[in-house]
């Protein structure tokens, strides 16, 4: 059955490849975020440990959110490690970083994430698309406070 919500099948193809971006930074920003619980050692142990499953919870529901918002838009989400390398920002990390380190990542993960929202925003916007922009503005403010949250660890 065709897809008729009113917006534009090129308006939401558009959309739809900004929101991939946004599911590639979230994914890979899960991933890294993951990682780092796993392999955290150091003073802040504890701490960072039990932020880094929260955030990492929290970044897969957004992510489940972002590709289901692509699939209403009637357009196949990206789902793989290929795909999501071609369309994220976010720098991979390979090793163990020191906590700090970790912490400065995710710091810089999250505001590359939140940029990524901010763009995808003006293309839902220009394409009249509120849901897109309502879902998309939830994303940008929660990089937003966590990325702030992170900074407040190292100052």
């Amino acid at each position: 059955m065709a897809i008729d919500i009113g917006i534009a099948q090129q308006d939401r193809e558009a959309i739809a490849g900004s929101l991939s971006r946004l599911l590639a930074d979230t994914y890979s920003l899960y991933l890294k975020t993951h990682s780092f619980h796993w392999n955290v050692t150091g003073p802040q142990f504890n701490s960072l440990h039990l932020m880094f499953e929260q955030q990492y919870n929290a970044l897969w529901m957004a992510a489940d959110e972002v590709a289901e918002r692509i699939r209403t838009l009637d357009i196949v989400a990206p789902g793989s490690y290929t795909q999501f390398a071609k369309l994220t920002s976010i720098k991979e990390e390979t090793g163990v970083p020191a906590w700090q380190d970790m912490v400065e990542q995710l710091v810089e993960g999250h505001e590359v994430a939140a940029a990524t929202a901010r763009k995808t925003v003006k293309v839902a916007e220009e394409a009249g698309d509120e849901g897109t922009a309502d879902l998309v503005i939830g994303r940008l403010k929660d990089h937003e406070k966590t990325a702030w949250m992170l900074r407040s660890l190292l100052q």
